[in-house]
């Protein structure tokens, strides 16, 4: 195309035939790099003239260096030229885009223009703007790694190394560093384990990002299990176990550890190996034609079971019955007149039945005298049966002192009780006899007269007072005129009594006492255990002796998880027996019971030791009822056995109440003073294990409990003591903080928590001491016991505690164990057990008593308000508010008659006393 008019040329171009300018060679885009300045180019043919325009403006001429030549094919002029670009140029052009340049060429016939070549300054700047961040990740996860490269003219491309060595995407399809400068590998491997880092380049510099750490880690996995070993007890109980081990796979690279047990033990029992043993040999068997008889024996007296011998010896033995003269249908061997051989015979038969009445009649004899000595010692019959068992009823008779056949002959006899008990005791074998001595079935009863009667009745007469034997407490059990011991199968007494004796052995804790049909209650002194057994509970004419016991020993019970025990073991029993009515039992917790962070059940001991959930305490269930209070959880049962209540942490913010005291006592050098801190579950029975273990010590209550709500947050627990009078005290150098493990504190033991700190006093004129004791949880509730006592035990203040009323009423039996008078009971079951059309029936009775959840529980029962009733009664053992009663009586409307219009001559029971002048 020709000049355009606006473009004033350098000199006028004479007009001639031709063709127009052809580039052979335009200017390239190029870059300034530091501070070396550029070269652009431009080659056309035929050119007479090339100038180079920059951003608009003519080049002045003398910057253009140009070189001439001549197409030897073409005969054209070849004109190249070049300018030099420089970075100062660059920089001070402040134009709407890149500094450009292009060439303008002249021919005869007109000016062609050449491309515009942009000219800009090249740069890299140092920082990434993302650099590659390090990852942990598992086994075939997908990796992605962010690389933004530095901001650079021209824009830098982007290279990955992996432990300083290239990555070649090409060469592994598992690896992709193709999208937006980013690594992905999308299935990791071990080997993809190591130091990635991002290489950012262009034609001024390299940059390198900082190196990202990639860890593939492999998370454990368990193997399978192995097989049961053989149960390691031989003969009895024992256990077995299996393993398994964290290596499918084993854990790598930092992996996580298998979670759970790799060792797991149940108990077993194997079959102790009993060996065989003869019978009595039978009788002869009649004379065979062989002239032998017969006599055989079995090995079954017992036979041999469980991989236990058999019988030594021979199970047959014959023998010549003729002495020899064996006669066979042949003539005899010896030449005998046959009339001779018949008067011998006659002889020998006529003297064998001469001799066999006279040892009758001397046995009848024998016999009679024997009868005769033994009824001087008071024995009436002595029969057969004695030996085989059964039972009758009998009645006591005094016997004389020294009786041979008394289990305890040396028990002094009490002429001034006859008392009468019906009921079956069958003792099958020796053991069972050697047990009836020994067991602790009468260890509660002071004085015992057991005499031998027809069929093997044993009688038992009871003093007026009776010794309990409990914990560091003595009582009298309440006791009417008529009991008659219970019912109980006779193949089942054994057991009853060796169940008592063992429990008797495993817990100090423990109350028993004789209940008929009025009912009663059973508490295990200052624990917060109790047992109430309602009225009519038990049949009529029978007793039954019930003993209620804490398990102190460390718990069968092993909690699985996150579970754990929170209160004592209880047994009630005898577990044969069964009632006719729910009883309630009463065990002490330390859960601060909100229903979002617990999850609590109960769980029940089987006969083979095992332990299976009866309940949560939230479940609707027919089969037992649970009311769960602040601190105890009162439980309705229809039979006997071990109890406990287990707790399942729902979220960190479960609460275990803890009971923290602080007890002292001067060491044996007495300069020496020692402080132990107790942090224990918050039941009464916990605490009252502490106080007697530290009565036994020496020790003294310092401040009075506190109560720490211990969290399940997994935080540690810090016990300190502080402020302690400079100059006067020193503690050991960094004993004075101790710490304990969360899930020693969480987990719950028989044993408290005990932390001790031993304090040294610098003179023995220091008499007193003052500190601070601080028990906290990490992140959690702290408390401050503040210590301000004497050393010496003379000046001492003694910080008591009142415990419930009932240490000196272990037991009560009958009307005036109950808060409720039986003649009010019985107007508030007829009324309330009624339905009625307004509502106002036994479910409304259950809401105002604060009983919502599980009616269907009390709709099985035959008196729905009575059961109701009975968990008032539970509740309400220590407080008998039957105020509270009363109003949620007059607020259903069904009886507007208050407890002081009832006066106690009205009453069915005259001894039940009022404790309280407005009761119901």
């Amino acid at each position: 195309s020709g000049n355009d008019n606006s473009e004033a040329l350098p000199e006028s171009i004479p007009s001639a035939p031709g063709t127009l300018p052809h580039f052979m060679e335009e200017p390239d885009d190029s870059y300034i790099i530091k501070s070396n300045p550029i070269v652009l180019r431009c080659k056309a043919k035929p050119a007479m003239q090339i100038f180079f325009k920059c951003n608009g403006e003519w080049v002045h001429q003398n910057e253009h260096v140009s070189e001439e030549s001549l197409d030897e094919a073409t005969g054209l002029k070849v004109r190249e030229v070049f300018i030099n670009v420089t970075r100062q140029q660059v920089e001070d052009f402040h134009g709407p885009e890149d500094y450009w340049c292009q060439c303008v060429a002249w021919s005869h016939l007109g000016t062609s223009k050449s491309r515009k070549a942009s000219v800009r300054i090249a740069y890299l700047r140092k920082n990434f703007e993302q650099d590659p961040q390090g990852k942990e990740v598992p086994i075939e996860g997908m990796i992605v790694l962010h690389c933004r490269p530095p901001e650079g003219v021209p824009a830098a491309e982007v290279e990955w190394l992996k432990n300083e060595e290239p990555i070649d995407s090409n060469l592994d399809e598992n690896i992709d560093t193709r999208a937006d400068h980013n690594l992905i590998i999308r299935q990791a491997r071990l080997s993809d384990s190591g130091n990635y880092t991002c290489m950012a380049a262009n034609i001024v510099a390299k940059r390198r990002s900082m190196s990202a750490t990639v860890v593939v880690y492999v998370n454990g996995g368990w193997s399978s299990w192995t097989e049961w070993s053989n149960c390691n007890a031989r003969c009895g109980r024992g256990w077995q176990k299996r393993s398994r081990t964290c290596t499918n796979p084993a854990p790598l690279n930092g992996g996580a550890f298998c979670e759970g047990m790799s060792v797991q033990k149940i108990t077993c029992t194997s079959l102790c190996p009993v060996d065989g043993s003869w019978e009595v040999w039978s009788e002869w068997s009649v004379c065979s034609p062989e002239c032998e008889h017969l006599r055989v024996r079995e090995c079954i007296a017992p036979p041999p079971r469980n991989g236990g011998k058999f019988c030594e010896g021979l199970g047959q033995e014959s023998e010549n019955c003729t002495e020899g003269l064996c006669i066979q249908d042949k003539k005899p061997l010896h030449e005998i007149k046959s009339q001779n051989l018949e008067t011998a015979s006659d002889i020998a038969l006529y003297s064998g039945l001469g001799a066999a009445v006279l040892a009758v009649a001397v046995l009848v004899v024998g016999v009679t005298l024997y009868r005769r000595s033994q009824s001087e010692y008071g024995v009436d019959v002595i029969d057969s049966s004695a030996l085989t068992g059964g039972f009758q009823t009998f009645n006591f008779k005094t016997v004389r002192q020294g009786n041979s056949l008394l289990l305890n002959s040396s028990m002094q006899p009490d002429l001034t009780v006859s008392r009468t008990y019906s009921g079956p005791i069958c003792l099958q074998d020796p053991m069972d006899k050697e047990l009836m001595t020994e067991s602790s079935l009468f260890n509660p009863l002071s004085d015992i007269k057991v005499k031998v009667q027809s069929s093997f009745m044993v009688s038992l007469g009871v003093t007026e007072r009776a010794e309990y034997h409990g914990k560091g407490h003595s009582g009298t059990f309440p006791h009417g005129n008529h009991r008659a011991f219970g019912t109980i199968q006779a193949r089942n007494k054994a057991m009853y009594i060796q169940n008592l004796s063992s429990i008797s052995t495993t817990s100090e804790l423990k109350t028993t006492a004789l209940f008929g049909h009025l009912g009663g209650r059973l508490v295990v002194p200052n624990t917060g255990v109790s047992l109430l057994i309602p009225h009519g509970a038990i049949p009529e004419d029978s007793s039954w002796e019930i003993y209620l016991a804490i398990t102190q020993k460390e718990s069968s019970l092993q909690p699985e998880g996150s579970d754990v025990l929170l209160g004592p073991e209880v047994t009630c029993g005898p577990s044969e027996v069964s009632v006719s009515t729910p009883f309630a039992l009463t065990i002490p917790h330390c859960a601060d019971a909100n229903p979002e962070h617990w999850n609590i059940h109960l769980k029940r001991r089987t006969q083979q030791g095992k332990w299976e959930e009866v309940m949560s305490v939230e479940e609707e269930t027919t089969s037992c009822y649970c009311l769960l209070d602040p601190y105890a959880c009162h439980i309705l049962l229809n039979s006997f056995g071990t109890y406990a209540l287990i707790g399942e942490p729902i979220s960190d913010c479960a609460v275990r109440q803890l009971k923290v005291a602080v007890f002292g006592c001067l060491s044996c050098n007495s300069l020496d003073y020692n402080l132990r801190v107790y942090c224990m579950d918050n039941t009464p029975c916990a605490f009252q294990e502490v106080v007697s273990d530290e009565r036994l010590q020496g020790g003294q209550l310092l401040e009075e409990p506190k109560l720490l709500h211990f969290k399940g947050n997994t935080c540690s627990l810090q016990i300190s003591v502080l402020d302690i009078p400079p100059f006067l005290w020193r503690i050991k150098p960094f004993t004075a903080c101790q710490e304990v493990p969360f899930s020693r504190v969480w987990r719950g033991s028989a044993r408290p928590l005990l932390c001790a700190f031993s304090l040294e006093r610098y003179s023995p004129s220091t008499t007193q001491l003052t500190c601070k004791v601080c028990v906290r949880q990490l992140k959690g509730h702290e408390q401050v016991l503040h210590v301000q006592t004497s050393i010496l035990e003379s000046e001492r203040e003694t910080i008591t505690f009142f415990a419930h009323d009932d240490s000196n009423f272990p037991a009560q039996v009958g009307p005036k164990a109950f808060k409720i008078p039986f003649s009010i009971r019985q107007r508030i079951c007829a009324t309330f057990d009624t339905p009625s059309a307004k509502g106002k029936d036994w479910q409304m009775l259950a809401q105002k008593n604060s009983i919502n959840r599980n009616l269907s529980y009390f709709a099985t029962q035959s008196s729905p308000s009575a059961v109701i009733l009975d968990l008032w009664e539970a509740r309400h053992q220590h407080d008998g508010d039957l105020d509270s009663l009363a109003c949620a009586l007059e607020e259903i409307g069904r009886t507007h008659s208050k407890v002081s219009d009832i006066t106690e001559t009205e009453l069915e029971e005259p001894d039940f006393n009022y404790s309280r002048q407005n009761g119901l």
